[in-house]
């Protein structure tokens, strides 16, 4: 009964909670499918770029998700304030036909962002860090 992409994901507060989310969202805006015959990824962010001026600033409003997800932990506002700047960074350039299209490859706001998140959970909230492999 419980399938589909927010399986598993809990509006809890808690630490482990938060990071199960924040990394869900960075995986559906910068790595939901993959580019035929490359291993380049490419997610919602860089889809919804596309569209024209709207489609940053949707774009946007869901990385800015992740920055109020930060807020609910309790992360000091300088890591706030550097990933607002990553968001904000990546509608600025996102405004530019064609460059902005292509920084979305290179330019990974979200993932920036979720690195940010991890770093504070890892120091403050160790046990709630998983495994890559």
């Amino acid at each position: 009964m419980n399938e589909g992409p927010a399986a598993g994901l809990s509006l809890r507060r808690d630490a482990a909670a938060v990071r199960k989310r924040v990394e869900a969202m960075e995986k559906l805006l910068e790595r939901t499918l993959t580019i035929p015959g490359t291993r380049q990824t490419v997610g919602l962010d860089a889809l919804i770029g596309l569209i024209p001026v709207g489609g940053d600033v949707i774009a946007a409003a869901m990385g800015a998700y992740m920055i109020w997800e930060a807020r609910n932990l309790g992360m000091p506002k300088r890591a706030m304030l550097r990933m607002a700047g990553n968001v904000g960074f990546d509608w600025a350039i996102g405004l530019i036909p064609g460059v902005g299209d292509a920084a979305d490859f290179f330019f990974r706001s979200n993932t920036r962002n979720l690195k940010i998140i991890k770093r504070h959970l890892d120091r403050h909230h160790p046990g709630t860090a998983t495994l890559e492999g």
